[in-house]
């Protein structure tokens, strides 16, 4: 018959020890790697050189124990730092130590006789208050010094944060960031202007510079049309026109074929007509409204049968225009004029209400790429490294660091270091307020007891990891005025607000939730 595997069943102390003691070992190889005085972590591969790394996502998930009841704990961190990754992009290491501090907090509680759920129920209401407050705390980003404040500090090196805040501060909001593979051994930013689309020139015979095998129209005319080009009766008095102006074009169609497609190429062979073609990007639906925003870039008329219009009946005036146009094999950049920028500033404004509205996580990310492609172009990091080992371990950073940076515009930023959670932990007023709204329930009391004691802990680890005892260091920034706390980077107890320590305010809220939620 069919083989039978037991499962092993454990209740009380025996279950809670074994679960305790996976939580803490992964907690322990993560938290080390704290603040700036903090210690990489070297994670074997079974295949490959090991990765040395400083972020604590990746290290959790790195973490499995033979024992099973010991890896539910392990899975339970990972779960808390793959919450925080996915909803802050930051924050993992302080999500994972608080979830630490609680889950031995409450043990010791529930060993006393406490109601677990009432713990639970102390917890999320302590965890939802304090996330109100720290909003409340939070002073929005003023200018470039605060970005890099915020990715030096994310990153734990100058230069990267330097680049960083290069990337932000010339993108804006609306910018999108990649971290790519560089050549050579130092790191660099490089700045794609305008519309980016990810499509390439149909055909290589449109290009016009061999050596980069890239075409480049410059003050192009742009048709936008949804409809497939493969008769050439349907553009010839458009192409006929232009020929007459010795105008360029540039045609974003669903794609060019057949007759109409060795018409283009013989005229821009015979150099009759300057001309490009690309197939529109995306899919469907996406497809339409990709080319809705490509119209709106470049002041053209959207030509699709929808709206009435067939190609046959295209004139000049429903063209649009760009200062110049790069198309490389799999990509296109439209460097768009200063005189559309009103009406791009306006479908952005509306791509941002419509992106509120969505809840689909897919057509949220499709959403952004739109926005990013329409709004602000792309800033390329590419980042230099002697090893592999090296290279994973600096992209890991940026990209923590771009997230923070990210979370920091959105949100607002509070004083780094452990310090807004200390100053949290000493306000005796908002506390007595969360206490009270337990009511008579003296275990969930216990719970805001366990989130209380744990906002410390980050604090602590960080002058614990810069050499320092981590409970003294906390008792002299205990009952301070909001931001005092202790530099880890300089050795100096200062203002850390004033000092460029600063924590995006979303990931300090991501951090109480997602660490609440699991040790809860």
């Amino acid at each position: 018959g069919r083989p039978y595997f037991a499962k092993k069943v454990s209740f009380q102390d025996d279950s809670r020890a074994k679960l305790v003691a996976g939580i803490n070992q992964v907690a322990n190889a993560v938290k080390v790697t704290l603040g700036p005085k903090g210690r990489n972590v070297v994670l074997e591969k079974s295949y490959g050189s090991p990765e040395i790394v400083n972020d604590g996502v990746t290290i959790a998930r790195e973490v499995s124990f033979p024992d099973p009841e010991m890896n539910v704990g392990a899975k339970l961190v990972q779960e808390v730092a793959n919450r925080a990754e996915n909803n802050a992009g930051d924050g993992t290491t302080t999500s994972t130590l608080l979830t630490q501090e609680m889950v031995n907090q409450g043990m010791r509680i529930l060993a006393a006789g406490a109601n677990p759920v009432s713990l639970r129920k102390g917890i999320s209401l302590a965890a939802m208050k304090l996330a109100s407050e720290i909003k409340s705390l939070a002073k929005p980003v003023k200018d470039n010094t605060d970005l890099l404040n915020i990715a030096t500090i994310a990153s734990g090196s100058k230069d990267m944060g330097t680049i960083i805040s290069t990337a932000f501060s010339k993108l804006g909001e609306a910018g999108s960031t990649v971290v790519e593979e560089s050549q050579g051994l130092s790191d660099s930013v490089e700045f794609t202007e305008g519309v980016v689309i990810d499509r390439g020139y149909i055909s290589p015979y449109f290009v016009s510079d061999a050596s980069r095998q890239v075409c480049e129209l410059n003050s192009p005319r742009i048709l936008v049309t949804d409809r497939r080009i493969s008769s050439l009766d349907e553009i010839l008095p458009l192409l006929e026109e232009l020929a007459r102006s010795k105008s360029s074009l540039c045609i974003i169609a669903e794609d060019v074929a057949g007759e109409a497609l060795s018409t283009l190429v013989v005229n821009k062979i015979r150099g009759t007509l300057d001309v490009v073609a690309i197939k529109a990007p995306s899919f469907g639906e996406r497809r339409t409204a990709h080319l809705q925003d490509l119209a709106v870039a470049t002041g053209a008329t959207f030509i699709t049968d929808e709206l009435g219009f067939s190609l046959n009946n295209v004139k000049a005036d429903m063209l649009g225009n760009a200062e110049r146009v790069v198309v490389h094999k799999d990509s296109t950049t439209i460097v768009t004029s200063s005189k559309y920028k009103s009406a791009i500033a306006k479908r952005l404004k509306e791509m941002k209400a419509m992106y509120n509205t969505l809840s689909n996580a897919l057509d949220k990310k499709k959403m952004k790429e739109r926005m990013s492609a329409l709004g602000g172009g792309i800033a390329r990091i590419k980042v230099g490294a002697a090893t592999e080992t090296e290279l994973k371990d600096k992209r890991l950073r940026y990209e923590d660091a771009i997230n923070s940076v990210r979370s920091a515009i959105e949100m607002g930023v509070v004083p780094g270091g452990g310090a807004t959670l200390m100053y949290l932990a000493c306000q005796s007023a908002l506390k007595q307020d969360i206490i009270n709204a337990c009511g008579d329930d003296e275990d969930a009391k216990q719970g805001v007891e366990i989130l209380y004691r744990s906002l410390a802990a980050p604090m602590k680890q960080i002058a614990t990891n810069a050499g320092l005892d981590g409970a003294v260091v906390s008792s002299k920034c205990a009952n301070k005025k909001l931001g005092f706390g202790y530099n880890a980077a300089t050795g100096v107890y200062e203002d850390l607000l004033q000092a460029g320590v600063l924590d995006p305010a979303k990931v300090t809220i991501n951090a109480i939730e997602t660490s609440s939620s699991i040790a809860g």
